[in-house]
């Protein structure tokens, strides 16, 4: 068992983080219980567990520190706890660039005869740090040349293209802008405040004609890859369900987001992977013939019936090979 310290602020502190820690863990019983027991309206789902999980971690580590400061408040060497999480921990990507910071003894010269001291090793640790996002203005300079002997005409370089021609963002901003909505899940409302912390303030609407205007650039190569997907021996496709805006009524409709996936490493495929995700109104088997169009090859889809006809033995060109889901046949 733990020795108790005899000081009075110390026990105070340990008394707290015990509380906070009893609490949190009698709350995550109580959810990890109604998960499991509760009738099926109540009981959550794996984003709710796992949020119930985290906050759990992030009390254990708030009553650890308050422990530690307890101990280090009297003097006592705080014991040595290792979390689940450091156990675990790998080491950091090597390509991550690292900067050194060395800290030397503060006295040159050995503490008990004066003599000078000599570096035999040294003691390394590694830390992940982070450089925070900084925005900064890039200044285009077009130099106006002129001949001084005959003066006529001025040369002068071409403004280069631009995604926006004549707007503020680069390129690079653009893609961070993409990344954060798309892949993070990040509104653009929220960029725009982000920004705004650091005196930069767009509007909301202007950064959606941004996105709007990249999609445009990109959607040559979106179509370029969904033309080699196409090209395939075997595909999956799924669909699922995505909230949209109706326009000029202020509420939302149900559209659906298309899946076509080509992974084909587990089976010997050379070719690389790939996802593209279609947007369609509806999810009938219009849309799934506009999104497959005259494909032949293996289909990996689930029972759903819009996926029928392409097994249909009087398809022009020949039917396409229907390989159901395994979870669904269970």
């Amino acid at each position: 068992m733990e020795e108790l310290p005899d000081d009075v602020e110390a026990l105070k502190a340990m008394i707290i983080a015990e509380r906070l820690r009893s609490a949190r863990l009698q709350h995550l019983l109580d959810v990890l219980n109604r998960m499991h027991f509760g009738k099926r309206s109540e009981k959550i789902d794996s984003g709710q567990l796992a949020l119930a999980l985290e906050d759990r971690d992030v009390s254990m580590a708030e009553a650890e520190l308050l422990v530690e400061q307890g101990e280090e408040a009297t003097g006592i060497a705080p014991a040595r706890r290792k979390r689940a999480a450091d156990e675990s921990r790998a080491s950091l990507p090597a390509h991550l660039p690292r900067h050194e910071i060395e800290i030397a003894p503060e006295a040159g010269c050995c503490a008990g005869c004066g003599g000078a001291l000599h570096r035999i090793g040294d003691d390394r640790s590694e830390r992940l740090d982070i450089i925070p996002a900084q925005y900064r203005v890039i200044v285009t300079v077009r130099p106006k040349m002129a001949c001084r002997s005959c003066g006529d005409g001025v040369a002068q370089a071409k403004a280069p293209a631009h995604v926006v021609p004549g707007g503020l963002p680069s390129e690079a901003l653009l893609a961070d802008i993409l990344v954060k909505k798309y892949a993070d899940h990040l509104p653009l409302y929220r960029q725009a405040q982000m920004m705004a912390r650091q005196g930069v303030t767009i509007d909301r609407a202007t950064l959606a004609g941004w996105v709007g205007r990249a999609a445009g650039y990109l959607k040559p190569i979106v179509d370029r890859q969904k033309a080699e997907l196409l090209k395939s021996d075997r595909l999956f496709v799924d669909e699922t369900t995505a909230k949209v805006l109706a326009p000029g009524s202020g509420k939302t409709k149900t559209g659906y987001l298309w899946a076509m996936v080509r992974d084909d490493r587990a089976s010997g495929g050379v070719d690389p992977p790939a996802i593209i995700y279609s947007y369609m109104p509806g999810r009938g088997g219009m849309w799934a013939e506009k999104l497959l169009g005259d494909y032949h090859g293996i289909l990996q889809v689930d029972g759903y019936e819009a996926y029928g006809q392409f097994g249909k033995a009087g398809r022009p060109g020949g039917p396409s090979v229907l390989a159901y889901c395994w979870a669904h046949v269970r």
